[in-house]
């Protein structure tokens, strides 16, 4: 069947694929290498750093879900973005990246730049004029954040890929915080998708996991071979507990947004919360886009604290259904400290760059009941005015 929804796709992929029981849901393939039928003649399968049943069924269902020709499956998100800069670049070629990145995509690409790998340039891709002159440079890749990681700040997929594919250059895009479910880069002319298949496609944060979807099958052949060549490549059960989280995708990630759209009103009404960061917000820069591009806003939301440091550290610790803790996109609802915490590596001139101040707080909205959620936040709130 063709033109499958996106929640039918995460339910039904690998469903009754077994043959030798007919079990309804596939089993674990452990199993490090395969038996050759005969000598010379190579199966499917031989190594499973270069593939394995569970990794393929994983791979099957991501590239459906994004539109792509296929996918490679790796150990974590920062190992995708790794593999694809390993595939396609030479110390002379220039990937151009988002100023406001998440914190270990900086690192990544800062770190290897130095080394000489690579030429990085980090640009605030919502100027124009900044962009063009970074695409004069001729870069050989791009990377697009959209929303952004922690400013949900949101970019025109369509029209930085016809810039970029004018001079030449690939476009990656980073859809962690949308999912297939709510954005479809490569539909919008991107050549390559990249996820922290950690964060909402697995759901429960219990893996940790990475995936790379290309558009052309023969940019998903290198990339298969490269894997392979620097052992980037997922495991076995990381891969069919992805795929088992995979199958609640649909359901989940529209209970994150209902929850995440009543806290967002919530908030707008506390006078301990200056600035909030959501593109469902009409204010919000990037609102008519993300209307455009998108067909859900999401549930990643950051705002920035109107009190002291100190308040705002009062405020966090007296959180009892927001957990401290880095991540996102999992069943259980976070808050973090993004230039302490995900962002830290970046430095205090890039985070100032990247508008990622002291007072920010990042929120993953989990499936805890949402009144339950806006009352704890509330008692924090509370607490943090009559402490200061």
């Amino acid at each position: 069947m063709t033109n499958r929804k996106p929640a039918t796709v995460a339910v039904r992929t690998g469903i009754e694929s077994d043959t030798q029981y007919h079990a309804v849901v596939p089993p674990i393939y452990l199993s490090t290498n395969y038996g050759f039928p005969a000598f010379g003649e190579v199966p499917k399968y031989d190594y499973t750093r270069s593939g394995n049943p569970n990794r393929g069924l994983l791979e099957q269902a991501l590239s459906e879900l994004e539109c792509g020709a296929d996918a490679v499956v790796t150990n974590c998100g920062t190992s995708a973005l790794n593999l694809w800069v390993s595939a396609f670049l030479t110390p002379q070629d220039l990937i151009i990246a988002p100023h406001d990145c998440y914190g270990g995509t900086y690192r990544l690409f800062n770190t290897r730049a130095k080394k000489g790998d690579f030429k990085v340039l980090f640009v605030d891709q919502s100027d124009e004029q900044a962009l063009a002159e970074a695409m004069a440079q001729h870069p050989k890749l791009v990377l697009l954040e959209t929303p952004s990681n922690p400013l949900v700040r949101v970019v025109d997929i369509e029209k930085i890929c016809q810039q970029a594919h004018a001079v030449g250059a690939l476009v990656a895009v980073d859809n962690t915080f949308l999912t297939p479910v709510y954005q479809k880069p490569l539909t919008l002319g991107a050549d390559f998708v990249v996820h922290s298949t950690t964060k909402y496609l697995n759901g429960h944060s219990d893996v940790i996991g990475g995936v790379i979807i290309s558009k052309a099958a023969q940019h998903a052949e290198e990339l298969k071979w490269w894997g392979n060549c620097i052992g980037a490549t997922g495991t076995p059960f990381d891969s069919y507990m992805t795929l088992r989280g995979l199958r609640t995708l649909g359901a989940r990630m529209r209970v994150h947004e209902e929850s995440s759209q009543l806290i967002l009103n919530y908030l707008q009404s506390q006078s301990l919360v200056k600035v909030i960061y959501h593109p469902s917000l009409p204010e919000h820069p990037g609102h008519e886009i993300a209307k455009k591009q998108q067909v859900g806003f999401g549930s990643m939301l950051s705002f920035e604290f109107a009190g002291s440091f100190e308040q705002l550290k009062y405020f966090v610790g007296k959180l009892d259904l927001f957990s401290l803790a880095e991540s996102l996109g999992g069943v259980e609802s976070l808050v973090c400290h993004p230039a302490s915490m995900t962002h830290r590596a970046m430095g205090e001139e890039a985070l100032a760059e990247a508008g990622v101040s002291q007072q920010l707080l990042r929120l993953s909205v989990g499936l805890e009941d949402a009144s339950d959620l806006i009352a704890d936040l509330d008692q924090a709130f509370n607490k943090a005015k009559e402490a200061f």
